[in-house]
């Protein structure tokens, strides 16, 4: 049987009242959801029998180290989802109300049943190049609608976090690890930060992506930022190359999935040559994947110093001569791991 459902806390219970979907004497129940580390997130039920998923923001996210973000930015995850909901309409969960008092936003419901994490499917070995292309395709016409809008940019002042979210833990963690390395890792840095062209994610990630009946439909946008589309490229390819130690027998498949994201999303570049962008994102991507092993916020499922070692070897000689084409970290990745 079900477990019973739980009366929400009571900053998700005033920020529904405030946003108009809950009346003021009325009490919501729901689920608390795991997997998350930056917010509380839970599988509500109103009283009218809608279900509806609640966010809070976490002021320290849920990791060992101590990383600490602002909690307005679920204001920008709101935002993130209308402009990508206008560039893409069933790539996103629909908006429903955002409070900013109590750091609360609300979306449409996606059941898991019909919605299933693309995480958990390449763990369990399953690669589907069609689909990781369609990932690529919808990202890149996210990323143009956007482009196209300049003034979007005021909307999105969000430097400071992203620093907070996504540099510093990333890539300023990594360079106070490897001091050799810290030059390369702080000019990444400041060109990322420098480059100001549409509106980016900032969390492309197969843990958020869910497989729904209509493609892929992209959640968690905490980390939206006005700046690199290569971020949200190299940071997706990222993770295809990672779960090539993780499921070890689909390595193979998971490179051609890798080439043919990085394929469909450079097809749909228009704001700029695709060659420029490419050269940022296969530059950028040795410096996420040594983060995923000794950052802030390490892939938890490498645990064998060996497989980290792996990571490590590869990503420091692309650090040291950093490629400009996607192909070259594949090659490089693929020659360590015998794929």
């Amino acid at each position: 049987m079900p477990a019973p459902l739980a009366e929400i806390p009571p900053a998700m219970s005033e920020g529904l009242r405030a946003m108009g979907l809950l009346a003021p004497d009325a009490v919501a129940h729901g689920e608390a959801l795991t997997g998350g580390v930056s917010s509380d997130i839970w599988h509500v039920v109103l009283p009218d029998g809608r279900d509806v998923c609640i966010k809070r923001a976490l002021a320290k996210l849920k990791v060992a180290a101590d990383w600490r973000a602002p909690v307005i930015r679920n204001r920008y995850e709101a935002r993130w989802l209308a402009r990508a909901a206008e560039a893409a309409p069933c790539s996103v969960p629909t908006l429903l109300g955002q409070n900013e008092a109590t750091g609360t936003l609300a979306m449409q419901w996606l059941p898991p049943a019909e919605h299933p994490v693309w995480k958990a499917r390449l763990q369990a070995g399953h690669a589907d190049a069609g689909f990781a292309a369609e990932v690529g395709r919808r990202i890149a016409r996210i990323h143009a609608h956007a482009a196209r809008q300049p003034a979007l940019s005021a909307d999105f002042p969000t430097d400071q976090l992203f620093h907070a979210i996504r540099l510093e833990p990333y890539l300023e963690a990594t360079a106070r690890v490897y001091a050799d390395l810290a030059p390369a890792l702080r000019a990444l840095v400041a060109r990322t930060a420098a480059t100001k062209l549409t509106l980016v994610h900032g969390d492309v990630s197969p843990k958020n992506i869910l497989i729904g009946p209509r493609g892929p439909v992209f959640i968690d946008a905490e980390c939206a930022w006005w700046g690199d589309p290569a971020f949200d490229l190299a940071f997706c390819l990222n993770h295809l190359l990672l779960k090539c130690l993780c499921a070890p027998r689909a390595a193979s498949d998971f490179l051609l999935c890798f080439e043919a994201l990085a394929t469909a999303y450079l097809a749909g570049v228009e704001w700029e040559a695709p060659a420029v962008l490419e050269a940022r994102a296969a530059s950028l991507l040795p410096a996420l994947f040594l983060a995923r092993v000794d950052g802030k916020s390490p892939v938890e499922y490498l645990t064998d110093e060996a497989d980290k070692d792996r990571v490590r070897r590869v990503a420091r000689a692309l650090l040291l001569a950093p490629p400009d084409r996607l192909r070259s970290v594949r090659a490089a990745w693929g020659k360590e791991i015998g794929a």
